[in-house]
């Protein structure tokens, strides 16, 4: 995992023998990643349960679908990340940014959600919260072209 996160990291730079994490799909329940630099990770389907990402840069990364029960994250950048489908029961996000974060269908039954930013600033209001336990399609995946077609993100 750490040459990963290396590697990550030499990416976020433009670095030679840079490259983005993917770690979709990946068991990683229970891992430390406390203050770790995430930043457009791809953690899609990811199964982070009891995970410790207290304080870690998770900002617009994907997490669609992402087990992150229990999970600790606790002041965790999250702004703009993909939450989409998320299971995110029992999570400890107590002064977590969830600004713009998409949250479509995540799951947040018992999350402790105590100084977490949930503010979308461009419009001032607070993000959609939406449990879907179904996981049907409620538009966060896609966006409206000028011409009114949808397209994927």
């Amino acid at each position: 995992m750490e040459k990963i996160l290396e590697a990550h990291i030499k990416w976020l730079r433009n670095e030679p023998g840079g490259k983005r994490a993917n770690l979709c799909g990946a068991e990683l329940r229970g891992a430390d990643l406390s203050r770790a630099n995430l930043r457009r990770a791809n953690l899609c389907d990811a199964n982070l349960s009891g995970a410790d990402l207290s304080g870690a840069d998770l900002s617009r990364a994907d997490l669609s679908r992402a087990d992150l029960s229990r999970a600790n994250l606790c002041g965790a950048d999250l702004s703009k990340a993909n939450l989409s489908g998320a299971d995110l029961r029992r999570a400890k996000l107590c002064g977590a940014d969830l600004s713009r974060a998409k949250l479509c269908g995540a799951d947040l039954s018992g999350a402790d959600l105590s100084r977490a930013n949930l503010r979308r600033p461009e419009q001032g209001e607070p993000a959609q919260l939406v449990k879907n336990s179904a996981r049907r399609n409620c538009g966060c995946s896609k966006k409206q072209t000028p011409a009114g077609r949808a397209e994927n993100d």
